[in-house]
């Protein structure tokens, strides 16, 4: 009887030991992870050096005068918020205070369609005035994929600060997007722009009334 349980038993023996006896080199390599593309936008470790045409004397951080065809900035002085934002590329968080001006600072997102419209604008803009003046983008309440599509469909290089929790736009109390800050050497905000996409000459037009600063459109 025991004989006979015995042979019963072996095969199955057999058969489990067939399904675990393979060794680690038998066993499919795990699939690499997916690479991660590599982002459209420059890193921001030059925002917090002035453009090179900004020095004193340079009439940048003082718009034009009234009189010559522009707006004087209003009495009250308004300066960028003490907040921290992490940059779209990685690397160390930058202060929205230390962003050196000349600057005009875009914040969008790739869900807004104004701010897809306007976005090659700035683009051109950062070309056109380089040395002149930073153009800095803000990615607002975006998922990174989406922010990442619109940077290489568009060709946008400019630098990328990352604002998932709005806090930029709560600080200066708007809550629609694109917004558009133009501020000084002095790091005064001259000017907040809310009106809707803005177009090359529009933008041209706007350096030069709120930064006195002649940008080709």
């Amino acid at each position: 009887m025991n004989r006979r349980l015995a042979l019963a038993v072996l095969p199955l023996l057999l058969a489990v030991t067939a399904c675990t006896s393979g060794t680690a080199d038998d066993e499919p390599a795990p699939r690499p992870a997916a690479a991660e593309r590599p982002s459209p936008f420059r890193d921001c470790a030059t925002l917090s050096t002035a453009p090179t045409a900004a020095t004193p004397g340079s009439g940048a951080s003082t718009p034009a005068s009234p009189g010559s065809g522009t707006t004087a900035p209003a009495a009250g002085k308004q300066t960028l918020p003490a907040l921290t934002l992490s940059c779209f590329t990685g690397g160390a968080p930058v202060a929205l205070g230390a962003v050196a001006g000349p600057a005009v600072i875009n914040v969008w997102a790739s869900w807004c369609p104004p701010c897809r419209k306007e976005l090659p604008a700035f683009q051109r803009l950062s070309e056109r005035a380089a040395g002149q003046l930073q153009v800095v983008g803000v990615n607002s309440r975006d998922s990174r994929s989406g922010a990442q599509s619109i940077g290489e469909d568009f060709g946008v290089r400019f630098p990328m600060l990352v604002d998932q929790g709005e806090a930029l736009q709560r600080e200066l109390r708007r809550n629609a997007i694109p917004l558009t800050l133009f501020v000084a050497a002095d790091g005064q905000i001259r000017h907040v722009d809310a009106t809707g996409a803005l177009d090359d000459a529009t933008l041209a037009a706007l350096v030069r009334q709120h930064l006195g600063l002649a940008v080709p459109a």
